[in-house]
């Protein structure tokens, strides 16, 4: 008996994109060897395949500026983003290079594995947190979706120091921020934060407005929307970042202002930001 929660071959066929196979989606398990598809894997497939739209121009402007090109997926899990990018994108095009970077060893063994049996040689998988992984010189392309708490900072710290054309990532588990405003002394400020749901809600927002301030004082242009419906997923702010320009000074003078007034320094801030000069 089918789960009342599957769907069917039609509407599968609805969720995938154009050029996406049937066969990988099986490999990835997101659907089950009868070609069905679930509620949890549905919710799972619609986020990475809208997140591949969404950076898709991106990929499409590395291709025409650059002979060969690194993407480094971070926290990168089981992969699926990685591999969507591969057989859409990278298997037509024949060049560029995705770094799968993960610190669960049993899921790089998988995806190695994976895609090996699909021939998709230009897929490295890497066993490491992303602060001490061994990233390719130029890095082009930098996504994280839902690294948690730190981990986010991590990847857009790695991207910032690469110098990378572009940074995506939809931050999760934004923990540290709401901690720091835990250890404030009150204020009238801090009626902001005082209770814990409040805390968890405006910590994770600062969170983002820090990084997206951080990411515009190294010269990126930033794009902040939702990735899908909030019905789909509860983490589901999306940072799109393009580097314009080296710096930007009136951001840095901003973000000051911000942490001066609220009286954190997460680590984003602390690695990238610290010493440096209006």
């Amino acid at each position: 008996m089918k789960s009342r929660q599957s769907l069917s071959k039609s509407q599968v066929k609805e969720e995938l994109l154009t050029e996406q196979s049937v066969g990988l989606l099986k490999e990835l398990h997101l659907l089950t060897s009868d070609g069905q598809l679930n509620a949890d894997a549905r919710r799972k497939l619609k986020q990475v395949n809208h997140l591949y739209q969404l950076i898709s121009p991106a990929i499409q402007d590395l291709a025409e500026r650059f002979e060969s090109f690194d993407i480094v997926d971070v926290g990168a899990g089981k992969a699926y983003l990685g591999f969507i990018i591969y057989e859409i994108a990278l298997k037509n095009l024949g060049r560029g290079h995705i770094f799968s970077i993960e610190s669960r060893p049993d899921l790089m063994i998988k995806g190695k594995e994976i895609a090996e049996r699909l021939s998709f040689s230009r897929m490295e998988f890497v066993t490491s947190s992303i602060d001490s992984a061994p990233l390719p010189e130029r890095v082009h392309l930098v996504t994280a979706l839902h690294a948690c708490d730190t981990a986010t900072d991590d990847a857009l710290i790695a991207g910032v120091n690469k110098a990378s054309d572009y940074i995506v990532a939809v931050p999760c588990c934004q923990a540290e921020v709401a901690q720091l405003l835990k250890s404030q002394k009150e204020s009238d400020l801090t009626e902001l934060w005082r209770h814990g749901i409040h805390r968890r809600e405006f910590g994770s927002h600062l969170s983002n407005v820090i990084r997206s301030l951080v990411l515009e004082t190294f010269g990126y242009s930033v794009t902040v929307t939702e990735l899908v419906g909030w019905e789909h997923s509860l983490k589901n702010e999306l940072i799109l970042a393009k580097r314009v320009q080296r710096e930007n000074k009136l951001a840095k003078q901003k973000l000051d202002s911000i942490l001066d007034r609220v009286g954190v320094r997460p680590k984003i801030v602390r690695v990238l930001c610290d010493g440096l000069k209006n």
